[in-house]
């Protein structure tokens, strides 16, 4: 017990096939890699974000007058070929600036 052999996985198969039916398979199947997909770009996303907003040189104190950068706007980016799920980001944004 512990290891499946091919009778048991077509037996498997059959029963997937039967409780989902054979047309929504392939949709399952589409809206799966896309959620993969998606998942992916924001792994890599968040992992560019974090090796970005870590500084090369920490500041040194006594060097001068700080320097206020604007970040630029990011943008989510789509899977190729779903132009539907690409969207900017809306991050809180200080409006109390003096």
């Amino acid at each position: 017990m512990g290891r499946l052999g091919p009778t048991e996985i077509i037996l498997i198969l059959v029963v997937i096939i039967l409780l989902f039916g054979a047309k929504k398979l392939p949709d399952m199947a589409r809206s799966l890699g896309k959620s993969a997909r998606i998942l992916k770009s924001e792994a890599k996303a968040m992992k560019s974000d974090d090796q970005q907003s870590a500084p090369a040189d920490p500041p040194q104190a006594g060097t001068g007058a700080p320097t206020a950068q604007e970040p630029a706007p990011r943008t989510i980016q789509a899977a190729p070929g779903d132009v539907t799920s690409a969207r900017p980001v809306t991050e809180p944004s200080d409006t109390t600036k003096r």
